[in-house]
C-alpha cells in the first residue's frame, strides 16, 4: 500500500509491513532544508503512532545519501537584534533541542530503523544514521563529520551516539579532522553491518533483512529495541532490573509464543497481531 500524502523532501511507501522512506532531493544531494526538518519527524512518528509497519528502511536518491544541513537553514534564521543576549542564546538552545528531537524520534519509535547509504553521508546525515538501529552502505559510500570544517561542533547526536558504535579514539579523529571514512573502514570499525557493490544490491539486501524482521513478533522486536537502547545508557544491574519489569508486563506466552510453536508444527509462517495504535490520551 502506498501513502497518498505528497512530501517535498521524501517519499514513503508501505508494503508487507515494511515502510520505505526515500530522501528525495537528489539535485541538492538530499541536503536537509527547512521542509526536511518539518517532514521527517512527522513521517517517522506517524508510522509509529499508526503502527502501519513493523520496520522502517531509510534510503535516498541520487549520487549521495545526504549532504547534511542545507546552508539555507542557517541563512534563513531570523533573529531580533533587540532581544537581550541571554534570551537570544536561550532561544538558540531551544532551536538545537528541536533539531535534535528530529533524530531522537528514530530511537524512540517502536520499530527498528535500517539505513541504506550510498555515496556521501556528511555532517547532519551522520547525526541521523547514528540514531538508527542498523546501517548498510555501498562500496562508494563515505562518512564525514564535516562540522569542524565549517568552524562548529556537531550538535545533533553524532558526538553522543557514535562513541557507542565505534571506538572513542576513532570518533575523536573523525570529529577533529573532518576526514572522510570510506565504506571499508566503516565496516571494519563496526559502523555499518554490511557493504554492497551498488545501490540496487544494497536495497535488495536491506529489504530482505527488513522482511525477516517484519516476520517476527512485533512485540518481541519492540522489546529488543527498548532493552538494547536502555542497556546502552545504563549499568548492567539497572538494565537487568528493567528487563524483569518488561517481561513481567509484556511477556504473554499464550499469544505470540504459542503462535510461533503452532506455525512451526503446521509448517507455515506465523501470523502475529500488530501493536496497537497510539491514540490521544484517554483517561476513561
Amino acid at each position: 500500500m502506498s501513502n497518498p500524502i505528497i512530501y517535498k523532501t521524501l517519499t514513503l511507501e508501505i508494503n508487507n509491513n515494511i515502510a520505505h522512506i526515500r530522501l528525495n532531493r537528489p539535485n541538492a544531494f538530499n541536503a536537509m532544508n527547512l521542509d526536511f526538518w518539518q517532514e521527517f519527524p512527522i513521517v517517522i512518528q506517524g508510522i509509529n503512532n499508526e503502527f502501519s509497519a513493523r520496520v522502517i528502511v531509510i534510503s535516498s536518491t541520487g549520487k549521495h545519501f545526504c549532504a547534511g544541513m542545507d546552508l539555507a537553514v542557517f541563512t534563513q534564521q531570523k533573529t531580533d537584534k533587540n532581544i537581550e543576549l541571554g534570551r537570544k542564546q536561550e532561544q538558540l538552545r531551544r532551536s538545537v533541542l528541536q533539531l535534535q528531537a528530529c533524530f531522537n524520534v528514530l530511537e524512540n519509535v517502536r520499530m527498528p530503523i535500517l539505513m541504506a547509504i550510498q555515496g556521501g553521508c556528511i555532517g547532519g546525515a551522520v547525526d541521523m544514521i547514528s540514531a538508527a538501529d542498523c546501517r548498510y552502505c555501498t562500496r562508494d559510500a563515505f562518512f564525514s563529520i564535516e562540522e569542524t570544517k565549517l568552524g562548529m561542533t556537531a550538535d545533533l547526536g553524532t558526538l553522543q551516539r557514535l562513541p557507542k558504535l565505534i571506538s572513542m579514539g576513532l570518533v575523536k579523529e573523525l570529529a577533529y579532522t573532518g576526514r572522510r571514512m570510506p565504506a571499508r573502514e566503516a565496516k571494519e570499525s563496526g559502523l555499518v553491518n554490511g557493504v554492497y557493490d551498488c545501490q540496487e544490491s544494497m536495497l535488495s539486501g536491506v529489504m530482505a533483512i527488513a522482511a525477516e524482521i517484519a516476520a517476527r513478533s512485533p512485540l518481541a522486536v519492540a522489546g529488543c529495541k527498548e532493552m538494547i537502547n536502555y542497556a546502552r545508557d545504563h549499568s548492567v544491574a539497572d538494565s537487568l532490573n528493567y528487563m524483569s519489569v518488561w517481561q513481567s508486563g509484556m511477556f504473554q506466552p499464550q499469544n505470540d509464543m504459542m503462535e510461533s510453536f503452532a506455525a512451526k508444527a503446521d509448517k507455515r509462517s506465523p501470523e502475529f497481531d500488530q501493536l496497537t495504535k497510539i491514540d490521544n490520551l484517554r483517561l476513561f
